[in-house]
């Protein structure tokens, strides 16, 4: 049995040490022995399997101060470039590099001679030089290349060994929901989970629910109170009363449960979303999204089905898809049951077979 070698740069709550959670709890159902490298504070922490999984931490965080942010990058890569080779002598060996960030342990691999499969969750080209230069930088070190969209892998100049498997939510998510369609109509409530990132749209989430005081509206921001607090302050962000700003959560299903709908203001101009997590589990939830016109997020949804494609530049034609599902029952409650339908075709079995047999071949 094959042992994996897995990095990831920050273990937080975000989409895809999510994923990595998922695939790798599937990994171990299938006995992999997981050596599990990455930051303490994040969803990863609750993997636990002492007979087959071992943790390597080291810390970790994002600094308001670009500069600390990127000494800290490099001492990590330096650090997890010179632990990869405890594995130097260590036989059927791959290393599962998550993200493009862990650049380090990639190059490792190769100078050692191990398989090198990276999960590519990003955009690179909308993300800016350093990270297409990361992306070079896989696109040299990777014997396999995992991507989450069509979209994502589009943009690919490298073709071989590339292959699109589409994010999931575990199993027991949609056993969480207890959506009921007609009470999520009533509640008349705007959700949408971001970061304090400009390109995420908070800034003109808060100006929609400015605009539509007869709604209520829900901002799950991924990151600390004191840091959300700094940031409208900077703003000049003064949040109305009908909506209520949440800080990082470890459990988002209640926030599903008390929704309406749910929304991705993600800047296209600035920021394309690969995939778009919390449009599925909104989906799952039978909730109706509105997402932006391109990426992978936007291969989920049929416009005017399951939902609305609407780019943020254009938030007055939001606010009027807003208030024409939330004043048509009828509407509202076929575009749900759709919703939850096509939440059903990203499925967790399904990802995690496939990641598996990519490792395996």
């Amino acid at each position: 049995m094959k042992r994996i070698v897995c990095f990831h740069l920050l273990n937080d709550y975000s989409g895809s040490p999510k994923v990595l959670r998922m695939v790798l709890e599937g990994l171990l159902r299938r006995g992999y022995h997981i050596d599990l490298v990455t930051s303490k504070g994040g969803v990863l922490d609750e993997l636990d399997n002492p007979a087959l999984l071992r943790s390597h931490s080291y810390p970790y965080r994002f600094s308001p101060n670009p500069a600390l942010t990127a000494l800290r990058y490099a001492a990590v890569q330096a650090y997890t470039f010179l632990l990869s080779f405890r594995f130097l002598t260590t036989k059927d060996c791959v290393f599962f590099i998550n993200t493009l960030l862990p650049f380090g342990p990639a190059l490792a691999a190769r100078l050692m001679g191990k398989k090198v499969v990276y999960h590519y969750h990003e955009n690179a080209d909308a993300k800016g030089r350093m990270y297409q230069t990361l992306c070079n930088i896989m696109q040299h070190l990777a014997h396999k290349i995992i991507c989450v969209s069509e979209y994502q892998a589009s943009f690919l100049k490298r073709k071989d060994k590339v292959t699109v498997v589409p994010n999931a939510l575990p199993d027991d998510f949609a056993a969480k929901m207890r959506q009921d369609i007609d009470s999520a109509f009533a509640r008349k409530n705007v959700l949408m989970l971001s970061s304090l990132k400009p390109y995420k749209g908070t800034i003109e989430f808060i100006q929609l629910a400015k605009d539509m005081p007869q709604y209520q509206f829900t901002l799950v921001v991924n990151d600390t109170q004191q840091r959300i607090d700094g940031y409208l302050n900077k703003h000049r962000l003064h949040p109305t009363g009908n909506l209520t700003v949440y800080p990082r959560q470890a459990d988002v299903t209640p926030f599903y449960d008390k929704a309406s709908i749910v929304l991705n203001l993600s800047n296209k101009n600035l920021f394309v979303e690969t995939f778009g997590l919390t449009a599925l589990e909104a989906m799952t939830a039978s909730l109706p999204v509105i997402v932006p016109t391109v990426g992978g997020i936007a291969e989920m949804v049929e416009d005017g089905e399951n939902g609305y494609k609407i780019d943020v530049e254009n938030l007055d034609l939001i606010q009027k898809k807003i208030e024409l599902l939330l004043s048509d029952k009828t509407l509202y409650a076929t575009m749900a049951r759709k919703a939850k339908a096509s939440s059903q075709k990203y499925g967790e079995v399904f990802m995690n077979q496939k990641i598996a047999e990519i490792i395996d071949v």
